[in-house]
């Protein structure tokens, strides 16, 4: 027991950094969560005594979990939504605790998750590694199980694609309302080609514990494979559903069948929606700033 709660509080030591780690890997906090989760499980299937270095024996163990994860879903990143799955939304994932909130201030926001998801796993993992974390490259090399040589030019590869992204500017009010309602009316008219044209065609829409169904996949990618699910959803979206403030940014709040409220946040780029955020964990609405726009 004493043993169990020695490694325990070791792991907690770590939990930050872990976590920190996994959420720039993933882009996803409860993703995030399942690749320290999981780190913690191998740490007590391990021979704790054997393991000299534990913080960089858990960050590259984190490291191999997120890198897993990345290629699984690039592996699905062609599945188109169903039904079930087009009730997708998502949230501003990091308000819930001041951890994630320094995420968001450690400059990890909306924009350049959106340059790092268009990043190849391997890239993603040896640029966050090097340039977020300071891992040396010899340590990526044995992670990627690469030459130290091929790790650094994954890195220098990234942060190529990282730095060439266009500057993202803030889109105001009028213009994320403009969007949004475009949204909304094909949306409701079951309009395909509109909804794509006012999508980003390489938008990420990440999923709410709360909000999926069994079986759903809990992230999105692509504007053609989220307007096939919405279109097979937007039968279900009652009239109630309206634009608003939310946290100062211009989203959709709706009940959907009367039964519990669903928020959908988004980002904006270029005129277009780049990425959406589904939420309905009630832990989590309560986190929201609504507001009601004016006309």
């Amino acid at each position: 027991m004493a043993e169990h709660q020695w490694l325990a509080e070791k792991f907690e030591e770590n939990r930050g950094h872990l976590r920190a780690l996994a959420y720039r890997m993933l882009g996803s906090a409860s993703e995030a969560d399942d690749a320290v989760q999981e780190a913690w499980l191998r740490l007590r299937r391990s021979d704790a005594d054997a393991i000299e270095n534990l913080g960089g024996w858990l960050t590259t163990v984190v490291s191999r979990v997120c890198l897993d994860m990345l290629r699984s879903r690039t592996s699905r990143k062609e599945e188109a939504l169903d039904a079930q799955a087009a009730e997708l939304v998502v949230s501003k994932e990091l308000r819930s605790n001041p951890e994630q909130e320094a995420l968001v201030a450690d400059s990890i926001g909306t924009a350049l998750l959106i340059v790092l998801d268009r990043l190849d796993p391997a890239e993603r993992l040896a640029f966050v590694l090097h340039d977020m974390f300071a891992v040396p490259f010899d340590e990526i090399a044995t992670i990627l199980r690469r030459s130290p040589a091929a790790a650094r030019q994954l890195a220098s590869r990234a942060r190529r694609r990282v730095q060439g992204a266009p500057a993202v500017p803030k889109a105001s009010l009028m213009e994320q309302r403009r969007i949004v309602e475009v949204f909304l009316d094909a949306l409701r008219r079951g309009d395909f080609q509109g909804l794509v044209a006012v999508l980003d065609p390489e938008i990420l829409v990440r999923i709410d514990e709360a909000a999926a169904r069994p079986g759903a996949p809990r992230e999105i990618h692509g504007a053609q494979n989220w307007a096939r699910g919405a279109i097979a959803f937007s039968r279900q979206l009652a009239g109630a559903v309206q634009p608003m403030l939310v946290n100062g940014e211009v989203g959709l709040v709706w009940s959907p069948g009367g039964h519990g409220l669903r928020v959908l946040c988004f980002s904006f780029a270029d005129g277009k929606i780049a990425s959406a955020d589904v939420i309905a964990d009630p832990s989590r609405l309560r986190e929201l700033q609504l507001a009601t726009l004016d006309e």
